[in-house]
């Protein structure tokens, strides 16, 4: 909550510069305006990646992009207060299902 596009971008500056990976937790609380600016953030750095480029003008900025950079998110679907991704945003991530285990069964 309270996150903004502009606080978005600082964190993936960083973590593109430094090769750093990082799990934003809950993401679908974000609102959808800014997840729709945040889509063309993420679009933007894995295309650098995609193509070697070692630096990239980001936000403005001349950073430098690490290939080891990565992003991943988690969602709790179906909760009050939650929106669904946009479909550019989505595409730019690999769902996984998880669930409680069976601890009797282990």
């Amino acid at each position: 909550d309270g996150l903004d596009y502009r606080a978005m971008g600082k964190f993936f500056k960083g973590l593109a510069g430094c090769g750093a990976w990082a799990c934003f937790d809950e993401f679908n609380r974000i609102d959808i305006e800014v997840l729709s600016v945040i889509a063309q953030q993420v679009l933007t750095l894995q295309g650098a990646v995609q193509r070697g480029e070692k630096r990239i003008i980001f936000e403005e900025t001349d950073i430098f992009v690490d290939p080891e950079f990565a992003v991943y998110i988690t969602m709790n679907p179906g909760y009050a207060g939650r929106s669904a991704l946009p479909d550019n945003l989505e595409a730019l991530f690999r769902p996984v299902a998880m669930m409680v285990p069976n601890y009797a069964l282990i």
